[in-house]
């Protein structure tokens, strides 16, 4: 017996095309809806048995919300999600928020169609692969790789930390000189710092380099604004 079940996706052309491929198979398709966000209505006025959803992006916040109201609205309504290769985090996010099955996107439709009979019948719905996976993740999870922009805003003194958001902001060195009360001289010994500090030959990589790895964006929240400038060393003193 077939299932009554809508076909939910932010890709109009994927929904179609699913609901096709299930109508082919027996299936009743009430619905072919796009996008995902305003899906939750649509389910909750057609009561279908199972709602299949897709998602391409498990992990961003907020993804799973259509599915917390069809739960509280319509908690007969069993939601099977379609999606990329999850984190463990993505597949405890979409239970968490009431669905009963994860399918990966590239599944056959012969496994689609699985999922969806089992959700129907009130079981979880994911594969044994899927599982395994992110219980292996859990249990020996990946190192986080290493936060370059922050190992390098460690490297940096307050004041070349300054230097290096007006490098950023295109200051040559008589506006950073006269922005932060020193002699041209001493501003010119601070941004030679940054660059050797950053490893980099030049200001242009610095700004680069500051903004690829988020550097910039922490630096700029760093430098003190209305500091009083440093001027008890004298106009050509250095500062570490």
């Amino acid at each position: 017996m077939g299932v009554r079940l809508m076909v939910v996706d932010d890709h109009r052309l994927l929904a179609e095309a699913l609901a096709s491929a299930l109508k082919l198979r027996g299936h009743r398709v009430l619905a072919a809806a796009a996008p995902t966000a305003g899906a939750a209505e649509l389910v909750v006025s057609r009561a279908p048995e199972v709602c299949l959803m897709g998602t391409a992006a498990p992990a961003e916040p907020g993804a799973f919300d259509p599915i917390v109201r069809i739960r509280r609205d319509r908690p007969q309504v069993a939601v099977v999600v379609l999606g990329p290769v999850p984190s463990p985090r993505g597949i405890a996010a979409a239970f968490a928020a009431g669905a009963c099955g994860y399918v990966r996107h590239d599944e056959r439709i012969e496994g689609v169609e699985r999922a969806i009979v089992k959700a129907r019948a009130g079981d979880a719905a994911v594969a044994p692969g899927l599982l395994q996976g992110a219980f292996t993740e859990l249990l020996n999870p990946v190192a986080q790789p290493d936060d370059e922009g922050q190992r390098l805003l460690r490297m940096l003194t307050p004041r070349e930390i300054e230097v290096l958001v007006r490098v950023a902001e295109g200051e040559d060195t008589r506006l950073i000189a006269a922005g932060m009360g020193i002699a041209p001289s001493t501003a010119r010994t601070h941004v030679q710092r940054v660059l050797m500090k950053l490893g980099v030959g030049s200001r242009l990589e610095a700004a680069a380099l500051a903004a690829r790895t988020g550097l910039l964006d922490r630096a700029a929240v760093s430098v003190l604004p209305g500091e009083p400038p440093d001027t008890a060393k004298g106009p050509d003193a250095t500062y570490e």
